[in-house]
Formats: C-alpha cells, structure tokens, sequence
C-alpha cells in the first residue's frame, strides 16, 4: 500500500466532526497502529490544524503508526456544553474503529493530546474500555481533576471557563465534574501514560499532573512523568525536541 492522506473526513453531521487521516506504506492490520491526536483550546477554540506539524513529525518518527488528527464540537454561546466534546472523542474512535479494514490498520491505539485535548485523551482512555481499549496515552500537561483544578484555579478565568463549558460550578454541577475527570476512572488496567508538564505553567498547574502521577504510581499502572521546571503552557525548540524523542521511546517500549 502506499501512504495515503485523507482531509476533512467526516465521522459525523457536525462541521467540527471531522479528521485528517496519514496512512502509512505497507500498512496491514496487524502492525499497522493508529495514533490519535487531540487539539487544546480550552474546549471552546483550537483546531485539527493546529497539530499539522506534530502529524509531519511522527509520520516520520513513528511510521508504522496511521495518524488520525481529530476535530470536535467546540463550546460556544452556551451550545455543546460537556460531555459534547467526550461524546465526540468517543464517535471518532468508533468510527476509525468501524472503518479499520478499509484504512487497513490494526487495532492498537494510542492517544495524544494537549492541554484540553490531553483531558479528552485521558478521559476517553479510562473510562471507555470499547470499541478498542487504548494501549497508551500521551499527555501534554492536561486537566485531571476538574473539581479541583476549579477550587485551586491559577487564574481566574479558569473558573470562568469551568463554569462555562460545564454549565455549572463543582457546588452545582458535582456529578458532570466527577464524570469529566480523567482521575476518577484510573485504574489498574488503565493504560500506559506518558506526562509532560512544564513547572512554571500558569493555566494547568503541575499539580494536575502530579495528582495523576500519583493515582497511576498507586495503582502500578505504568507511567513517565517529564518534568520541564522552565516550560509554560506548552514548549517549543529543544524541550520539544526532546519531549517527541521521549514519546517515540515510550510508546515503542509500552506499544507492542
């Protein structure tokens, strides 16, 4: 087979439901991985085209893996409050699920996201076990625990956001913020993790992270935790570099 890419592909009726889909040369259904890539943005911003560059990287740096760069309902003007953007995350992989023969890939998955699309990565890898059950993930400095990332916000406008997308406060909403949190669904079967946090982050404090880690090491759930103590919301030259090379080797180690 020789690679393929796919733009703009639907896996549902809403303009934001679709994905950019990289298939590798030779794919089969037996080696052939599939990587799926979250964009951040604070749920209500953000766009697939924001990880064209990171598809480019690891189309090279991992070319046994297909790359499926997802799309999702946005919150906007009090539309698509939570769980839309989970409900979407859960829709694409059915869909790259139920199209598997057709894309000629196999059926170990791995998740990668940033920042809000780190929360949907974690969310979808914990709490859903089917279609597939997802062999690893990647996140970059995600949301954890939304209760208390909503009591000890950095900023403001943290709460504001929360508040906003999830159409209520932990006080209000105390059912929608325990089911949106990535933290209440580890267990010892959840899959392999790789954390990356940068130690001066000012939306994502490194105690969202640390409080994962945590929950994993307690559970003897594999786990990596790559700590930049100088990196903000997100990092670029050599940190990055050298993030990517960390993911690689994780994922070649924990993805048979």
């Amino acid at each position: 087979a020789t690679p393929q890419t796919l733009l703009n592909v639907a896996y549902g009726t809403d303009t934001l439901q679709k994905m950019d889909i990289y298939l590798p040369a030779g794919r089969n259904d037996t080696t052939t991985k599939v990587l799926i890539m979250i964009h951040g943005g604070g749920w209500n911003e953000g766009d697939k085209k924001d990880f064209t560059a990171y598809a480019e990287i690891f189309k090279v740096t991992l070319p046994e893996y297909a790359i499926f760069n997802i799309n999702y309902r946005l919150f906007k003007n009090s539309s698509n409050l939570f769980p839309a953007q989970e409900n979407d995350v859960k829709k694409a992989i059915e869909f790259i699920y139920s199209n598997k023969n057709k894309y000629n890939i196999s059926d170990k998955y791995v998740l990668l996201g940033a920042s809000a699309g780190s929360h949907l990565a974690l969310l979808h890898a914990y709490k859903y076990p089917s279609p597939v059950k997802i062999k690893a993930v990647v996140d970059f400095f995600g949301p954890t625990e939304l209760t208390e990332w909503y009591t000890n916000a950095p900023i403001p406008q943290i709460r504001q956001l929360l508040d906003s997308v999830v159409g209520g406060t932990p006080a209000t909403k105390p059912l929608l913020y325990q089911q949106s949190s990535p933290l209440n669904f580890v267990t010892g079967q959840s899959p392999p993790t790789i954390i990356l946090q940068g130690g001066k982050d000012i939306l994502v404090p490194p105690s969202q992270s640390e409080l994962l880690k945590a929950k994993l090491e307690s559970l003897g759930v594999v786990n990596q935790y790559v700590y930049y103590p100088d990196e903000n919301h997100g990092w670029l030259g050599d940190p990055l570099k050298d993030s990517f090379e960390k993911i690689v080797l994780f994922l070649r180690t924990n993805v048979q």
